[in-house]
C-alpha cells in the first residue's frame, strides 16, 4: 500500500548522494536558496543531501499544504514583484498563467547546468514547459498519465468482465465506456458507473488536439466540435444515470469511494493514493488498475519547477532545480510521495518497473502507467484562463447537468460564461 507502506530505498538513495551527488565545488560564499512548493512533493527527505554536497548552500523550502492557495499567492507576487521564492513550483494546471508571464522567469536552457538536455524527460513534458517565444519556464518534475480504476466486486455482481485484460475491450473508447457504463446501470438496478461529470470531461478535454483555448487565447467552445462531442456525450450518461454527481476530493466524493457509490474511476497515476487513504482498508483488493483508457493515453496533473527573474542567485537556483528533477531524485520523490517521474530514464528503473501496488490486488502500477505514459502525443496548448474555465464555468454547468438542467440549455449558458473568462 503505497502511501503506508514505504521501503528503505531512502536510506540507500542518501548514502549515494553522499558519495557520488556532487555538482562540482563548494560554493565560495554562503547563499540561502529559497524553494516553494505545495502538497507533498517528496523533497524533504532530499534536501539534506544537496546541503551537504554543495556546503555553500543553505535550502529553506517553504511548502504550501493546498495547491489551489499557493497558486494564488504565487499569481499575486508576480503581479506586485516581490516576495517570490528562488524557486517556484508550478502545477500544469496553473502553467499557462506562468508561461503568459514569461518574461518574469528566467530561461533555464540559458541559466540551467549545460549537461541539462531535453531529453531527460519526455518530449511532450519537455515542450510544455517552454512559453510561446521558444524560453524554457520550468523544469518538469512528474506527472499524472492517465489509467482508468474500477471496483471488481461491483463490476462481477454486475455481471461484466473484472480482470485488466478483459476490461480493455469496455474501456477501448469512450464509446465503448459509456456503452458498458449504460448497460451496468440496468444490471445494477440504478447504481452510478463513474463518480463526477467534470472528472470525466475533464480528462476527455486533455486528449484533444485543441483545448478550450487556441494559441491566439481566444475562446474554441463555439467552433471546436470535438468539445462539444464530448459533452454531448458525458451529459448523455448522465441522463442515463451513469453519474454519482459527487464533487472529487471533497467530502461526498470521499464518502463515495468509502461507500462504493460508483463502479470506475478516472485514475491518473496520483489518484491510487487518494483512493486507497479515501476508499479505506475495507476496501482493499477491490480496487484494480488496467493500463487503458478511452480513446488512448491522456495526462492529467504533475508539475514544474521555475526560477524568477528576480531571484538573485538564478545559476545556482537552476542547479538546484536541475538536480531535483534529474531521475534519481525524482524516483525518490516516487518512492515517498507517489509523485510519477517524468524523466525517460527512470521508466528503465528496475524500482519503478516492480512497483506493486497491495491494496489494487498486487497490480503493477509502475509498469502501468510507463506505458500509459508513453501513449501521450503532443502536449496541447493551455492559454490563460484554462484552469479557471474548467473550474468555474464547466464544472458547475455539469454539476447542473447531474442536478437535472437540459444540458442544450447549459452549453448555452457555458458560451456566455467562457466569454467572462477569456475574449
Amino acid at each position: 500500500m503505497k502511501l503506508i507502506r514505504r521501503r528503505l530505498a531512502f536510506a540507500v538513495t542518501f548514502v549515494l548522494l553522499v558519495l557520488t551527488g556532487g555538482c562540482g565545488p563548494a560554493t565560495p560564499e554562503q547563499i540561502t536558496l529559497t524553494l516553494a512548493t505545495f502538497g507533498q512533493f517528496g523533497y524533504e527527505d532530499l534536501i539534506p543531501g544537496y546541503e551537504f554536497t554543495h556546503p555553500g548552500i543553505t535550502v529553506r523550502q517553504v511548502r504550501t499544504e493546498q495547491g489551489g492557495p499557493y497558486h494564488q499567492d504565487l499569481l499575486a507576487k508576480l503581479a506586485g514583484g516581490q516576495g517570490l521564492a528562488d524557486i517556484q513550483a508550478v502545477e500544469e494546471g496553473h502553467l499557462a498563467d506562468v508561461l503568459a508571464q514569461s518574461g518574469k522567469f528566467a530561461d533555464l536552457a540559458k541559466v540551467g547546468p549545460a549537461d541539462v538536455k531535453p531529453g531527460r524527460w519526455l518530449e511532450w513534458k519537455y515542450e510544455a514547459g517552454r512559453s510561446k517565444d521558444g524560453k524554457l519556464v520550468g523544469y518538469g518534475t512528474d506527472i499524472g498519465p492517465l489509467a482508468m480504476c474500477y471496483r471488481k466486486d461491483l463490476l462481477e455482481a454486475a455481471g461484466l468482465p473484472t480482470d485488466p485484460g478483459s476490461v480493455k475491450t469496455m474501456f477501448a473508447s469512450w464509446d465503448s465506456y459509456f456503452a458498458a457504463g449504460e448497460k451496468y446501470v440496468k444490471r445494477s438496478h440504478g447504481k452510478a458507473w463513474f463518480d463526477s461529470a467534470a472528472q470525466s470531461f475533464n480528462a476527455m478535454v486533455n486528449q484533444l488536439p485543441v483545448g478550450y483555448l487556441d494559441r491566439e487565447d481566444h475562446s474554441t467552445l463555439e467552433t471546436n466540435t470535438a468539445l462539444r462531442d464530448a459533452w454531448t456525450k458525458v451529459t448523455t450518461a448522465v441522463k442515463q444515470g451513469q453519474s454519482a454527481g459527487l464533487t472529487a476530493f471533497a467530502d461526498d466524493g470521499n464518502n463515495g469511494l468509502r461507500l462504493g457509490t460508483f463502479a470506475t474511476k478516472v485514475c491518473p497515476a496520483w489518484m491510487l493514493g487518494i483512493i486507497e487513504q479515501q476508499a479505506g482498508l475495507g476496501n482493499a483488493g477491490k480496487w484494480a488498475i488496467t493500463d487503458a483508457f478511452p480513446d488512448g493515453g491522456g495526462n492529467w496533473g504533475g508539475s514544474y519547477l521555475t526560477v524568477p527573474e528576480a531571484s538573485p542567485h538564478q545559476k545556482e537556483a537552476a542547479a538546484l532545480a536541475a538536480w531535483l528533477t534529474a531521475p534519481e531524485q525524482q524516483l525518490h520523490a516516487f518512492r515517498v510521495s507517489g509523485n510519477f517521474p517524468s524523466q525517460v530514464d527512470a521508466f528503465t528503473s528496475p524500482d519503478l518497473l516492480s512497483e506493486m501496488n497491495g491494496y489494487f490486488g498486487g497490480a503493477l502500477s509502475g509498469q502501468v502507467f510507463v506505458a500509459q505514459a508513453q501513449k501521450v502525443g503532443k502536449p496541447q496548448y493551455k492559454g490563460p484562463g484554462d484552469g479557471k474555465i474548467q473550474e468555474t464555468v464547466i464544472a458547475p454547468a455539469l454539476k447542473s447537468v447531474e442536478r437535472g438542467a437540459d444540458p442544450a440549455a447549459v452549453w448555452q449558458q457555458v458560451l456566455i460564461g467562457v466569454h467572462q473568462v477569456v475574449p
